[in-house]
């Protein structure tokens, strides 16, 4: 009986790691399935939209943090046509780039959500992280809305909090 509950727990162990291995944020692979070729001739217009976000958050005094999970909402709020990202640069709070998400255009169909998760245990970014966002979408028709969700969990208590983005461009 115990070998039979440790094979289970060890199976469901490896299922874990696999899965979340390739659902990360991080994973190049995950982008390039979203990547699109836009013709420079198309009739797009493009923008910019900045994003604060929090990969820390202060408590009790400067001196004191807090690490938080970000997850970074990119919506196409068109339920008609297809908006285009063209770049996801995370910024550090001094302003340093600190990655950039992807090298070519991405798409996001109707009402889709694409979302970037920073993980709690990645602080590089710190108390004023940023995002900058290029994107594209045709003309007339809504822009893509970028939205942060940053939560954490300390015992029995949970504090969580959104950013929206704001065009720059």
């Amino acid at each position: 009986m115990n070998n039979l509950l440790l094979t289970s727990i060890f199976c469901l162990g490896i299922f874990a790691c696999n899965q979340s291995q390739e659902l990360s944020s991080l994973d190049p692979e995950n982008w390039e399935k979203r990547a699109i070729s836009l013709p420079a001739t198309d009739s797009l217009i493009d923008g910019k939209t900045y994003l604060s976000v929090y990969s820390q958050i202060y408590s009790y005094t400067e001196h004191r943090t807090h690490d938080l999970t970000a997850t970074i909402s990119m919506r196409n709020i068109s339920d008609m046509d297809t908006v285009y990202v063209l770049s996801a640069k995370y910024y550090d709070t001094r302003g340093h780039l600190i990655r950039t998400y992807f090298d070519k255009p991405i798409y996001l169909a109707p009402l889709e959500t694409v979302e970037i998760v920073i993980d709690s245990d990645d602080d590089t970014g710190g108390t004023g992280a940023n995002f900058i966002f290029g994107w594209a979408s045709r003309p007339g028709r809504p822009e893509p809305y970028f939205e942060g969700v940053m939560i954490t969990t300390l015992g029995s208590q949970g504090l969580s909090f959104t950013t929206q983005g704001k065009r720059v461009r």
